[in-house]
């Protein structure tokens, strides 16, 4: 119904922003504090007049800038490349990026916290992100998966922003048809990103 020259780079496309938030936030997160570990900086970190959130923050911060910079290039290469424009709010969709970075921002800090390598960090990534990249719904529909694993889906954050960023740009869906996807994103990324950042602060102390 909403993609009847059945092109898939209809499908794909938006799909390509989640995929992207995934691996620059989750992977430059967790790569650059253990690169800290590594050099021996993190040290004179730990001794400086910082609060640990006030770290975190300053760790965190140019990751969610480098993440919307990258939906709003994706965005635009979509439109003069693939003629595939937001029939959606565009502020909306920005907003749910961001709720959807809280999620990376967390698991990122997490597996900095377990990796004392950057070797590490990036292993530990990609053994996330590929699992999750098959079964959030990115190439395969979820309803033509066991339902064993659709109840797993759940578990997934990419799950959830791929039905609100599809549901944005192709079908125009607004708060009031997303607004449980949306939710979801800002309750587990809260969740995640607090529990990690906990984490994190021990770490520090």
């Amino acid at each position: 119904m909403y993609n009847q020259e059945l092109k898939s780079s209809n499908y794909m496309v938006p799909g390509v922003i989640g995929l992207i938030l995934t691996l620059t936030t989750m992977l430059l997160t967790s790569m650059a504090i253990t690169r800290e570990k590594e050099s021996g900086t993190i040290e004179q970190i730990i001794v400086s007049p910082l609060k640990p959130y006030e770290i975190i923050f300053g760790k965190t911060l140019p990751f969610v800038i480098i993440g919307m910079a990258d939906v709003l290039l994706v965005i635009s290469a979509g439109a003069l490349i693939f003629n595939i424009y937001i029939k959606g709010d565009v502020l909306l969709l920005f907003v749910s990026a961001l709720f959807f970075v809280l999620n990376t921002l967390g698991i990122g800090l997490f597996i900095s916290t377990i990796s004392k390598t950057q070797q590490q960090a990036m292993l530990s990534t990609f053994i996330f992100i590929f699992p999750s990249m098959i079964i959030s719904g990115f190439a395969f529909p979820i309803s033509n998966m066991p339902v064993e694993i659709q109840y797993l889906t759940y578990l997934i954050p990419l799950r959830y922003f791929f039905i609100i960023i599809r549901g944005i740009i192709l079908k125009g869906n607004g708060l009031g048809i997303l607004w449980p996807e949306i939710l979801s994103l800002l309750v587990f990324g809260t969740i995640i990103l607090f529990l990690s950042a906990l984490r994190f602060k021990k770490k520090l102390e």
